[in-house]
């Protein structure tokens, strides 16, 4: 059903957001006991690979986890339902970056890039926290080969699991100051999202911004996330 729901999206609106601020909205792609199930997973530790604690490598508070290979059915059918969804449109935003590279049309097939260049290891997430904790302006690159777009979809509800925890995009035109962007999820919602630059179309010609993410500091409660990066890491 979830991938029924990602094929039936309207991609010239997935796209003209994505043009327009560097990042699209997904309403309502799981249901509450959907989110439920798979923030569960959290807790059964079998099923990830590594643990990363964020106040320690100073990426901000909190906790996150990757899975490993193999994924669990439902975040595999995601990944690969987002990978068609957006490799077009990864594709016409390389030609207009002026970058050489391009996505075959079938998510396997790019793994295999990855995997080849040694970028074996799954780079789905799933992100835990509580009060006090945040997650700071990053980007995820873990090599080589990085697809340009990636999504999150928020597994707990705002106001009733947690306050605060806000997810957040920053974009830094040249010589510019960043301009900051809070992206409105509720329960469900998916956000596809620039990984790195995206072009922005100017006076003469295309051009590329920077683009980060993160997360506000999450005020009670707590607050899970899933994260479907497209390219795996070395």
């Amino acid at each position: 059903m979830t991938r029924h729901r990602i094929e039936a999206i309207d991609r010239r609106a997935i796209a003209a957001g994505l043009d327009g601020g560097g990042w699209a909205l997904l309403p309502g792609l799981l249901d509450p006991a959907g989110c439920a199930d798979m923030a569960g997973l959290y807790d059964r530790p079998a099923g990830f690979r590594s643990t990363v604690t964020m106040a320690r490598h100073s990426f901000g508070r909190g906790e996150y986890r990757y899975f490993a290979y193999p994924l669990p059915p439902l975040v595999e059918t995601l990944r690969t339902a987002f990978y068609r969804l957006l490799a077009p449109i990864a594709n016409r935003w390389q030609e207009r970056m002026g970058l050489a590279a391009r996505f075959p049309e079938e998510h396997r097939d790019f793994l295999a890039r990855c995997h080849a260049a040694g970028q074996a290891r799954p780079t789905p997430l799933m992100l835990r926290y509580g009060p006090g904790d945040h997650n700071c302006l990053h980007q995820d690159l873990y090599g080589e080969h990085v697809f340009p777009l990636q999504a999150a979809i928020l597994l707990s509800a705002p106001g009733a699991d947690f306050t605060g925890g806000e997810f957040v995009l920053t974009e830094q035109r040249p010589r510019m100051q960043s301009r900051v962007e809070v992206v409105p999820l509720a329960q469900g919602d998916a956000v596809v999202f620039a990984v790195n630059q995206r072009p922005i179309a100017g006076g003469r010609g295309d051009y590329r911004v920077t683009m980060r993410h993160g997360v506000s500091t999450v005020r009670s409660g707590r607050r899970h996330m899933l994260g479907i990066i497209l390219h795996d890491a070395a």
